[in-house]
Order: structure tokens, then C-alpha cells, then sequence
């Protein structure tokens, strides 16, 4: 089967969550299908990440978006359309028309969009597809607004109000519906949401891989760090959670890796508080630290750090937020926080017994391990996409 495949980004490297997702699941469709790439990117895409990508797909195309007619199509659409901005900062009519050739060319036999920013460009395509919402993205906003600055708050409005609408509005245009989690499935406008197939995310179990290292960390984050969900996260966590452990354990140490460090993260380094950036590999880092932490306060979607951290048997502390999407169970495979106190309890407690580390880390290993594999949560996506041919 011919499956074209339309991203908002190149999907190498694998910074960013969506990236991380489209990426295995093109691995996997390409065992048993052909694939054709078609990505949008505002920046120049290197050939060492086509190459990459080069080995599952028997055709690439680039689209380059020029960032002034972006800057002018957001503009526009903020002034005089009601459109959704994530819809307009990815379209145009050049990139249109060249959409358009590569399906008379290519005549595939499916077409698999990764979120809703692509949509507009094969909305009205008579070829079966395949719609991956990935995350519940207007309610990903709405949460953003209350602790925005004021000069935000009123775009962050008009988008979440446009989103709504537009991941409502484009549901019938689509063969298949995916969603990442249930919590995110229900979170789409829409009277027929449980039509949406959930198809989570798995973990690279050869590259999140296990093995005994000196600890030089005791709490680690990962994430890119201009995602605000994640700044929101690690902003909180130094600033409110930090302090009452340095209260009692001074010595404790934590590392903030991911690429793309904004300004009020780098605010956050000091002797105990280490801002990596863009690391190579990350899976070195996990194994130095003692403890995985994530207090997201914010943000849709299931957190891959999260999945990545208890494939490498570290135990985690995560909100309930989070956890609502992974599913894992309190005190047994993971731990949850609900406020500042519960966050340094649990960390002060793992910090003062290994063997509790260990158990957690353990059984959180064993619940990732039978839940959340490429293979297994690809084959759900393989069967839908399949199932109109």
C-alpha cells in the first residue's frame, strides 16, 4: 500500500514530541508499506536528516514556507479571517499547488496528516485518509491563557475560540480519526469523539535502555525547553518545589535537559540547578540521575519523557495532569503530586531509600514495557489506515 504521509515539520531530528511519534510510526508503516514524505518547513531541512528518514520512505518532498509571507498570513488572519493562526501559519497557496502535484504524481492510496495544521491541504481530496490529532490542541491553549501575561491572554483567546471550531469543523473531511490518550480523545469538540481511535506512543527500548551507572543528579526534567508546558514545569519546579527541599537536603542537585533553552529557563541555572540544552543523546543523562520529575501543570497530550524515564527504570514524579494520559497507578509504578508539598515529600522520601527507588523504578519499567511499544500501538494505526483499502 501507498501511503502518503503530510507533516507540519521535518521529522528528524527528534527534539520535539510530534517528531518523536510521526518518526516511529513511519519505521514501522514502512516494514509492511511504501511511504512518501511530504513535510512543510519554515527552515532549511539538512541532508543528513533526509538521509535518515531516506531509509523508510521511497519519496521525500520538501516544501519550504517563506517566513515573511507566514508573518503576513498571520497577521491577515488575525485581522480579517476567523481561521485558526496554527492552520494559517502552515498554509499557502504555492505550498497548495505543489501538494496538489506531488498526489497526481505519487497516486496514493492513502493519505496519513499528522494534526490539524495540515488538514487544509487535502481536506477536499477524494483519496481515503487518515487525521492524527496527536493531543487535544485547543484545550493544550485554553490552559496556557490564565498564567500568560496580559498582553497574550486576549490571542490566546481567539485562537483556543478558532481552534475549537476548526478541530470540530474538520472531522467530517476525514476517513479515520487518532488520538494520543482517552483524556485527549475527550477533549475534542465534537459530537462523535469516540469515534477517534487512540493510538499511543511507544519507547525505543534499545536507545532507553537500563544499565548500572554512578549517579551524578538526583532529579532530572528532559524536554525541548521552548515548549511552554515544559518552561511552565521546570519554572514551578525550581521556584516553588526546589527551595522546601534545599531546606532540608541543600546538597540536592537537578538537571534541565532539552534543546532550545528559553531566557526564563537559563534564569534557572546555578551550582545546584544544571540547563543543558540540545544534547546529542539523552539517554546518558538519565542513567546519571537518581530521579525523574515532571510536576506539568499544563499542556495535553502523553509526556514521551515520562515513558523514556521508566523504560530506563527511574522512578517518577509527575502531576495528575500528566499521569491522566500515561495511566500509571500512585505509589505503586509512579508517584503524583498535587502541590508544592506533596512534590518535595515525594522526593525527599526516594532520595532516602534506594530500595524504594528501585521498586518504583521497577514496576514503572513494567508498566511502560506492557503498554507502551511502537510495534503494538502502530499496528492499531496500520489496521485503521488499511482498512479503507
Amino acid at each position: 500500500m501507498k501511503i502518503f504521509v503530510l507533516l507540519s515539520r521535518f521529522p528528524y531530528p527528534l527534539e520535539k514530541g510530534d517528531k518523536l511519534r510521526v518518526f516511529n510510526q513511519i519505521k514501522e508503516l514502512s516494514k509492511k508499506h511504501e511511504i512518501i514524505l511530504c513535510a512543510l518547513s519554515a527552515e532549511k531541512v539538512e541532508q543528513s536528516s533526509i538521509d535518515v528518514l531516506s531509509e523508510y520512505c521511497s519519496e521525500i518532498e520538501v516544501i519550504r514556507l517563506s517566513k515573511i509571507k507566514i508573518y503576513w498570513n498571520l497577521l491577515r488572519c488575525l485581522l480579517f479571517t476567523d481561521q485558526s493562526l496554527q492552520v494559517a501559519y502552515f498554509y499557502s497557496v504555492s505550498a497548495q499547488k505543489k501538494v496538489d502535484a506531488f498526489l497526481a504524481k505519487y497516486k496514493p492510496d492513502h493519505i496519513y496528516c499528522q494534526l490539524i495544521r495540515v488538514t487544509e491541504y487535502v481536506r477536499n481530496s477524494k483519496i481515503p485518509k487518515t487525521l492524527d490529532y496527536m493531543d487535544a490542541l485547543a484545550r493544550g491553549m485554553e490552559r496556557r491563557i490564565e498564567d500568560a501575561p496580559f498582553y497574550l491572554k486576549w490571542s490566546l483567546k481567539t485562537e483556543t475560540t478558532r481552534l475549537k471550531r476548526y478541530e470540530h469543523f474538520i472531522f467530517d473531511d476525514f476517513d479515520h480519526h487518532t488520538i494520543i490518550s482517552e483524556q485527549d480523545r475527550e477533549l475534542v469538540v465534537h459530537v462523535q469523539n469516540d469515534a477517534i481511535e487512540i493510538v499511543k506512543n511507544g519507547v525505543d527500548y534499545d536507545t532507553f535502555k537500563y544499565k548500572e551507572e554512578p549517579k551524578v543528579y538526583d532529579l532530572i526534567f528532559t524536554g525541548n525547553m521552548a515548549y511552554p508546558p515544559n518552561v511552565d514545569s521546570v519554572v514551578y519546579l525550581v521556584n516553588n518545589v526546589m527551595p522546601l527541599v534545599w531546606k532540608e537536603k541543600p546538597e540536592i542537585k537537578l538537571i534541565i535537559v532539552g534543546a532550545q533553552p528559553l531566557a526564563s529557563v537559563l534564569k534557572l541555572r546555578s551550582d545546584r540547578v544544571v540547563v543543558t540544552g540540545w544534547v546529542e543523546e539523552i539517554s546518558p543523562y538519565y542513567l546519571k540521575s537518581k530521579i525523574f520529575i515532571a510536576p506539568m501543570q499544563i499542556g495535553t497530550g502523553l509526556q514521551n519523557k515520562l515513558l523514556e524515564a521508566m523504560a530506563m527504570k527511574l522512578p517518577c514524579i509527575t502531576s495528575d495532569l500528566a499521569n491522566n494520559a500515561l495511566g500509571a497507578s500512585h505509589d505503586e509504578n509512579i508517584l503524583i503530586g498535587n502541590n508544592d508539598e506533596d512534590y518535595k515529600d515525594h522526593i525527599i522520601k526516594l532520595l532516602e531509600d534506594v530500595n524504594l527507588q528501585k521498586e518504583i523504578g521497577g514496576k514503572g519499567y513494567e508498566f511502560v514495557r506492557g503498554n507502551y511499544t511502537w510495534e503494538g500501538n502502530t499496528a492499531i494505526l496500520e489496521k485503521l489506515i488499511t482498512s479503507s483499502f
